[in-house]
């Protein structure tokens, strides 16, 4: 029984909560996030990073297509949307975006895409449902094996050392809490409709990734926590304007990890 938007958030019913957005219903939850904060500080800044790259990205994790069918306008390049559900392919073809396909993940490799395909990669929020750093190594060497040498990787995450904090659509973690290396951690994550949905998610401190990065073949690793000031003029203007990001202005909790294929 969700609350209204000034009550705090009930458990969800779909199958999404709590298993990653397993299922039908749970690719539908995950489509019914607003996301305000990450078209903020996030997807705008992995756009930036990924600029002029080539003709062909690749979205790994790429959920149910929203971010990806924005990329292809926005960088003019042919999209590789991949993930691991079903549901959620079947979601980013419904959204139609012209110039992408789409591919299942399947024990952790792509079928039928050969190595060095792609000019550059993204993944937004994949390692949240990873729970081990085997599984973390094994999505940054697909990814790897996927790009050509010297093409660029932009990794979208949320940084655990935010816990607690209040953002505009989302809170990770809760308060006073330091959460390690996988570690289970709770998500609260604003719908469009202004209801609050609540996952379990799994925490990846931020320096956990470049050492990872680096043990698989990637090099010059560099990591931003994007900020609302720096957001003039990279994410769309109406979208700043939109809200006063005072919790993003004290501590922006997302971080752009970016690293090139050696």
């Amino acid at each position: 029984m969700p609350q209204d938007r000034a009550g705090e958030p009930a458990e969800p019913s779909s199958p999404g909560a709590g298993r990653a957005w397993s299922g039908h219903e749970g690719a539908e939850a995950f489509a019914a996030v607003e996301a305000g904060t990450d078209w903020l500080l996030g997807y705008p800044f992995v756009f930036k990073a990924l600029a002029g790259a080539g003709e062909v990205l690749l979205d790994f994790g790429c959920g149910p297509g929203r971010v990806a069918a924005h990329a292809a306008r926005v960088l003019g390049m042919w999209i590789i949307g991949v993930d691991a559900s079903p549901d959620m392919l079947a979601l980013a073809r419904k959204e139609g975006a012209p110039g992408a396909e789409y591919h299942l993940v399947a024990d952790g490799r792509v079928d039928g895409l050969p190595d060095a395909c792609a000019d550059a990669a993204m993944c937004n929020h994949v390692l949240a449902s990873l729970p081990d750093e085997r599984t973390v190594l094994e999505v940054f060497t697909e990814i790897h094996r996927l790009l050509r040498p010297g093409a660029p990787f932009a990794l979208l995450t949320t940084d655990p050392a935010c816990a607690g904090i209040e953002y505009a659509s989302l809170r990770v973690g809760e308060p006073g809490v330091t959460y390690g290396p996988g570690e289970p951690m709770p998500v609260r994550l604003r719908r469009t409709d202004g209801t609050w949905q609540s996952v379990r998610n799994h925490a990846w401190p931020v320096e956990a990734f470049p050492p990872l990065l680096e043990r698989v073949g990637f090099a010059a690793v560099a990591q931003h926590h994007p900020t609302p000031d720096e957001a003039v003029g990279v994410a769309d203007p109406e979208h700043v304007r939109g809200r006063d990001w005072s919790a993003e202005r004290l501590r922006p909790p997302l971080v752009v990890t970016t690293a090139v294929k050696r």
